[in-house]
């Protein structure tokens, strides 16, 4: 187990500098000098020379990529332009509200799409299965803007009975920052819904299907029994998977729920950074997106080697 998670930490740590390179040299890409931004059009050349060289713009991309991360592994994610103060603190807190919703989108919804589909696979074929499948087809297929749109007119304008900005209060309590989610976090739902759903449907049937499932049922065993011993286990193997890959969704992937719902998330963070030309908040934002991605990985890969050890036997050799 111990050789199975440090290739895992090994391969984690060459992805997330790959990830720093591309992103390092996507920001260096971008149209726009970062001096002539912050001080606008009619700015001296002098004046605008002297703050890109502030700024360390104007040093080889080499030079840069090092300072920029050898202190990103410390802990110092640079200096905004736009705001002109530290970057960390400002990803971290825009972080810390995206894993919110995240967290509150999780806890919905991933009970919700696994029991969805494994009582649609214990029907498979019949009416049941049908609906639930074509609920969770149907659910993947609208984009959270039109969800979200729609929500907003119904239950937000013309009901009035839900807020329609995600931003709680200044002090408000925990009961209070939920209730502020519920409308952004439908649209979430409903998209990952009939991913999750249709894994666990896929993963059970094969359980159901397998030699050791008919062997169970041949020896006797009720089938209630052999559904929670047996079959669910195996059948959470590739669920694990979809739940981990949509991690990276959630945290840097609501950019119009955020927008929307005027919620202050990473995703909306990153997209006031560049359009704003400020590359340490971006890359530092991405970056940020990238490790929080690879730590779900790492997690459903040692969650999947837990149930499957043939899994890590075989990634150990």
């Amino acid at each position: 187990m111990a050789i199975f998670i440090l290739k895992r930490i090994g391969l984690a740590l060459i992805t997330l500098w790959i990830l720093s390179v591309i992103v390092f040299l996507a920001g260096q890409v971008l149209p726009g000098d970062p001096g002539r931004f912050v001080l606008g059009p009619l700015a001296a050349p002098s004046a605008v020379h002297a703050l890109d060289h502030t700024f360390g713009t104007d040093r080889s991309v080499p030079t840069q990529y090092w300072s920029w991360i050898s202190h990103f592994v410390q802990g110092d994610m640079g200096k905004s332009y736009t705001y002109q103060s530290a970057v960390a603190p400002i990803v971290i807190k825009a972080l810390g509200y995206s894993l919110k919703l995240a967290l509150f989108v999780f806890v919905i919804v991933v009970p919700l799409g696994i029991a969805g589909g494994v009582w649609a696979a214990l029907a498979a074929g019949k009416p049941r299965d049908r609906i639930i499948s074509v609920i969770g087809a149907s659910s993947t297929v609208i984009p959270e803007l039109v969800s979200g749109i729609i929500l907003i007119v119904v239950f937000g304008i013309a009901l009035n009975v839900l807020p329609i900005s995600a931003t709680a209060p200044p002090g408000a309590g925990l009961p209070t920052q939920l209730y502020h989610l519920i409308l952004p976090a439908i649209p979430l739902v409903l998209i990952l819904f009939g991913y999750i759903m249709q894994m666990a449907r896929a993963g059970t049937i094969e359980a159901l299907n397998s030699d050791y499932a008919r062997t169970a049922i041949l020896k006797g065993l009720p089938r209630r029994t052999v559904i929670w011993r047996h079959i669910l286990r195996n059948s959470l193997l590739p669920t694990i998977t979809v739940v981990a890959t949509q991690v990276g969704y959630l945290i840097g992937g609501l950019v119009i729920v955020e927008t929307l719902f005027h919620y202050q998330g990473v995703g909306s963070l990153i997209v006031t950074a560049a359009t704003g030309r400020d590359f340490p908040m971006l890359e530092a934002g991405i970056l940020v997106i990238g490790v929080v991605f690879m730590v779900a990985t790492l997690v459903a890969d040692i969650l999947y080697s837990l149930l499957n050890p043939r899994i890590r036997y075989q990634a150990a050799e």
